[in-house]
């Protein structure tokens, strides 16, 4: 399709969908295409359309923006769907740039959470109008008064201008594609109050027309025919195809040529001749470009100011996978086909750092946090790639000539016979509880903890509240270190030869600890084949079988069988890991091994050490 007039900036609304995860942001941007005129005539089918990505459909979460954009009447909103996870807050950064207003969504039970606290922040730091949604009003416990009145007291704690403290309200059923100015769940037919709503408060954009060029950079996507294209809002002037300047993050102007321009409509895009300051485009021909760059007029070129992104907090090692089982199931195992792809995925994620590693064919990769880093080995190992990483370490900073590390709020819900052992454990991870509350059975608890004690908790959380418990994170700040933590480490069960795991042999190791692994399994000296029962490392014999003999008692062999081993996802993994383990990733498979494999290079370790 191609458009020769675009729309003026009177007709534009700019707005993003923030929230904190599964608070239901891809539900109503659902229900907005799906009641808006772009689709009127044919209607759309499915759910969460779209998280297209299949680990976001998997998972459940957003993890990459996704932009979109519907008609009311003559009017065009233009719509961002951002991630929840404060992992994935460079997304949420860079977004606030591209619009003129937020929709902050807020569930009618349990009100603002961590994530709801950072993202409002990036919105009211860049100065949005914002429009509060109280979804999932159709639940049977939902407060929505109370809900309210904690969503203002966020507003306030942040430094909400007073204008922005004057917020429009708007109730909502995400799921049942509802929503009314009331509480009142039986008057509500459509979302076309919302969409009034945002007409009304959200304002359209003031960018100059007639001044040079300028483009702002905020995402980049790949397209089969067209290749590398940049995404962004048109600050300034008029964007055309043709000759341009492009200024990259360093400040260096380059003349470049741009092929194709084009504006979002409906979950695709539509080629323009032109696009007039105000509106979010896509664009062509630049092979190169990356997000935080500028698109100027080649006679004035201008830069506008590079996007600031927080720092890592988390680091990891990639390296060659350097296992028996070595390049047996993956597809790229080099260390220049892992380098290349890390490249690739510093393009697209300005959170992301990568740095040489202390030996040949390792890379330092630090994130925002475990699931940010998770989600990238995850999406190589289903490209393809094998390799193995390290335990996830914080990283420090010297402020001030103070050694400081990154604490996160934290909030937990869990069963109250179960807040026992978590208070134990919270005080244990050097974690400050701030506030307790207890209500319907239901422990409500709100924490400051070191990101280091967060570290291998999680799935020991989910243990001890018998998958009951929730708990969330946000990075908060950057304090003085406090010194060791009592993390409990834990013993492993090491394999004690290569071969295949038999019944027998896993019989004798299971009566050490919790298995991993199954009969039949092929093992390597040194692998991790599961937990010990006891807080130091064990070696077993898995591969050992019956001996035969022709003497056979009565009921012999009926007895043997084994307790189902424990499965662990990758996050699990990651998070058992010791200081002085790795873990293997291939496309197939993921194993737990020692950095040393050998027993006897283990023992001189552990005496030098001592």
């Amino acid at each position: 399709m191609y458009r020769l007039a675009t729309w003026n900036m009177a007709d534009i609304r700019n707005i993003a969908i923030i929230a904190h995860v599964d608070h239901g942001k891809t539900t109503l941007a659902d229900a907005l295409l799906k009641q808006s005129d772009t689709f009127r005539e044919r209607g759309l089918e499915g759910t969460t359309i779209l998280d297209s990505n299949d680990l976001e459909r998997e998972r459940g979460i957003t993890i990459l923006s996704k932009n979109c954009a519907v008609l009311i009447g003559d009017v065009k909103i233009n719509i961002v769907d951002t991630p929840g996870h404060a992992d994935f807050g460079g997304e949420v950064e860079r977004i606030m740039n591209l619009v003129d207003g937020a929709l902050l969504l807020v569930d009618a039970k349990e009100g603002p959470m961590p994530q709801t606290r950072f993202v409002l922040k990036k919105a009211i730091e860049a100065g949005h109008r914002i429009i509060v949604v109280i979804n999932k009003i159709d639940k049977p416990d939902a407060r929505p008064d109370w809900v309210l009145d904690q969503t203002f007291d966020l507003f306030t704690n942040l430094g909400a201008s007073d204008a922005q403290s004057d917020f429009p309200v708007v109730y909502a059923s995400a799921k049942q594609g509802k929503a009314g100015l009331t509480t009142d769940l039986t008057s509500m037919t459509d979302v076309r109050p919302l969409f009034d709503t945002i007409l009304a408060e959200i304002p359209a954009p003031t960018n100059d027309t007639e001044g040079s060029l300028q483009v702002s950079v905020a995402n980049v996507s790949y397209d089969t025919f067209k290749g590398k294209m940049g995404i962004g809002r048109v600050v300034r002037g008029v964007f055309r195809p043709g000759t341009v300047a492009w200024i990259d993050r360093d400040g260096h102007t380059t003349n470049a040529k741009v092929n194709t321009v084009f504006s979002f409509m409906g979950l695709g895009k539509i080629e323009v001749d032109h696009a007039d300051a105000g509106d979010i485009v896509t664009f062509s021909g630049i092979p190169d470009v990356n997000i935080g760059e500028t698109i100027a007029d080649p006679l004035h070129p201008d830069a506008l100011p590079v996007i600031e992104i927080e720092q890592p907090t988390v680091k990891m090692t990639f390296g060659v996978n350097t296992s028996p089982f070595a390049g047996q199931e993956g597809k790229f195992t080099t260390s220049r086909n892992i380098k290349e792809r890390l490249e690739r995925e510093l393009q697209n994620d300005v959170a992301l750092r990568m740095d040489p590693g202390t030996s040949e064919g390792n890379f330092v990769v630090s994130g925002r946090g475990e699931l940010h880093l998770s989600i990238l080995i995850e999406k190589m190992r289903r490209e393809g790639y094998e390799l193995q990483v390290s335990r996830p370490q914080v990283i420090f900073r010297d402020i001030d000539g103070v050694e400081s590390e990154p604490f996160e709020d934290v909030t937990i819900e869990c069963p109250e016979d179960a807040s026992g052992p978590v208070i134990e454990r919270i005080g244990r991870r050097r974690g400050e509880i701030l506030d307790m509350k207890s209500e319907n059975g239901t422990m409500n608890l709100t924490c400051i903890f070191p990101t280091r004690g967060l570290i291998g908790y999680r799935s020991l959380f989910v243990k001890e509240t018998r998958g009951q418990g929730v708990m969330y994170s946000v990075f908060k700040e950057y304090r003085p270190t406090i010194g060791g933590i009592d993390a409990a480490s834990h013993g492993s069960l090491i394999a004690f030869e290569d071969g295949t795991a038999m019944t027998y042999g896993l019989l004798n190791a299971e009566e050490r600890g919790q298995l991993f692994i199954g009969a039949g399994t092929k093992v390597y000296e040194g692998m991790v084949i599961g937990q010990a029962s006891k807080p130091t490392d064990m070696e077993v014999n898995v591969c050992k079988e019956k001996r035969l003999s022709n003497m056979r008692s009565k009921g012999d062999g009926v007895s043997e069988s084994l307790e189902t081993p424990r499965s662990q996802s990758l996050e699990e993994a990651m998070e058992y890991l010791g200081d002085d383990e790795l873990l293997e990733v291939t496309p197939e498979s993921l194993r737990i091994r020692k950095r040393l494999l050998k027993a006897h290079e283990r023992k001189r370790v552990t005496t030098e050490s001592n």
